[in-house]
C-alpha cells in the first residue's frame, strides 16, 4: 500500500519536504559571490549537479531570490566551493538569513583566498573549488537554475590521488531531508559493464 501526494492539493512546503527527503543524498554547492559594492557572499546550495562536461558546466538552483542569485545576475561569476565535513558547522551558519550587504565569510569566520579567473574569493579551507562565470539562468516557477562555466578548478594537493580528488580524502557533505545531514559513509567499488561482456551477449540471449 502507497500513500498518494498530490502536488496541485499539498501545501508547498509540504511537498518541498516530500521531495528533499526523498531526493537524496544531494551534494552541496557552498557558493561563494561578490556583490556589486564589493560585499563578499557565502552560501550552500543543495539543489547542485553537474550540467555538461564540454563545456564543463555545473548548475545549482536558488529557491527564491537569494543574495548569491542577486550577485551572479549583478557580476556574471561565482565559486562552487566544496562543502567538507569538518567545516559542517560554518556551513550550516552561512544558511542564516543575514541582511543584504553582511558578509557571511566575516560573520561566521570563515577564510577566503583569491581566485584566479574570477572575483568572487574562495573558501580557503574547502578542499577543491570550482570558478565560474554565468552561462545562463533559467526560471522555473519560485526559483532560478543558475548555469556556470567552470573556467578553473583548484584542488588541494593532499586530497589528489594519481592526478584526481580521492573521496575519503574529500570527505564531502550532502544534505539529506528535514533538518538532516549525511557524511560519506562506505565506500563501494563497482564498474560498468561493458555489452560485449554481459552474460546474455555472450551466450546469445538472456541467462537463466
Amino acid at each position: 500500500m502507497r500513500i498518494d501526494f498530490d502536488p496541485e492539493q499539498c501545501d508547498r512546503h509540504a511537498f518541498y519536504r516530500l521531495l528533499t527527503a526523498t531526493v537524496v543524498p544531494r551534494p552541496i554547492a557552498w557558493v561563494s559571490t561578490v556583490s556589486a559594492d564589493g560585499t563578499d557572499n557565502l552560501a550552500p546550495h543543495s539543489f547542485f549537479t553537474i550540467s555538461s562536461v564540454a563545456p564543463p558546466v555545473v548548475q545549482f538552483t536558488s529557491v527564491g531570490r537569494k543574495d548569491s542569485l542577486r550577485n551572479v545576475e549583478d557580476t556574471g561569476e561565482f565559486v562552487v566551493n566544496l562543502a567538507p565535513e569538518h567545516l559542517f558547522e560554518q556551513i550550516n551558519e552561512t544558511a542564516v538569513d543575514f541582511p543584504r550587504g553582511v558578509s557571511e565569510f566575516d560573520a561566521v569566520g570563515i577564510g577566503r583566498e583569491p581566485s584566479l579567473r574570477v572575483k568572487a574569493p574562495r573558501v580557503a579551507d574547502s578542499p577543491v573549488a570550482l570558478e565560474c562565470v554565468l552561462h545562463s539562468t533559467l526560471r522555473l516557477g519560485d526559483s532560478t537554475v543558475v548555469f556556470g562555466r567552470v573556467v578553473h578548478a583548484a584542488v588541494a594537493e593532499q586530497v589528489v590521488d594519481d592526478g584526481h580528488p580521492e573521496v575519503t580524502r574529500l570527505r564531502p557533505l550532502s544534505r539529506l531531508g528535514r533538518d538532516e545531514w549525511a557524511t560519506l559513509g562506505e565506500v563501494s567499488d563497482l564498474g560498468r559493464i561493458r555489452y560485449a561482456d554481459w552474460p546474455g551477449h555472450r551466450t546469445g540471449g538472456p541467462t537463466a
